[in-house]
């Protein structure tokens, strides 16, 4: 693989993926661009997709994360952030810089009648930890074994063990 493979991506280059849960979700369609879940680059703590959210749709569930930082910059559209439970309008030119940390619970839903294009930008951070509140999960992701495919378990607090459970 050439130094430039290995560094360079062209958003206009790679393959799309659709990814679809139930009606509401449709998780975009992804690129990967660069970063540790995307094979043959270099980048070991930042990772970069470009993903497209069709009108109407939500692109995942309401979540915070206690590692990663992320950035969404807009690249065409318009929709809602819905962050800290309010609802704020985003659209083209938007940079949006989330911490990580449960002060800031967000997730990007298209509001519009057009698609909404965008970047986005995440610390790779693994292990990580991600709290869902709207449905009171959480999720440990540990690494990955390739694009997408990532070594998670998601539990409820109800369902938690005990420290000690099974051990001799």
């Amino acid at each position: 693989m050439s130094l430039r493979d290995r560094l360079i991506r062209n958003f206009n280059e790679v393959e799309f993926e659709s990814h679809t849960r139930g009606g509401r979700y449709e998780g975009a369609r992804y690129a990967g661009l660069a970063g540790p879940n995307t094979p043959g680059t270099a980048a070991r703590k930042l990772g970069a997709g470009i993903d497209i959210l069709p009108p109407g749709k939500v692109t995942c569930p309401y979540h915070f994360h206690y590692a990663q930082e992320e950035m969404f910059v807009i690249l065409e559209g318009s929709g809602t952030l819905r962050v800290v439970g309010e609802s704020i309008p985003i659209r083209t030119g938007d940079v949006i810089g989330i911490p990580p940390g449960p002060e800031y619970p967000h997730q990007i839903v298209n509001t519009s009648e057009a698609p909404i294009k965008y970047l986005s930008i995440s610390t790779q951070e693994r292990p990580e930890v991600c709290e869902y509140p709207d449905s009171g999960k959480y999720g440990v992701f540990t690494g990955t074994d390739g694009p997408l495919v990532q070594r998670r378990r998601v539990h409820r607090a109800d369902s938690d063990l005990d420290y000690w459970d099974g051990e001799p």
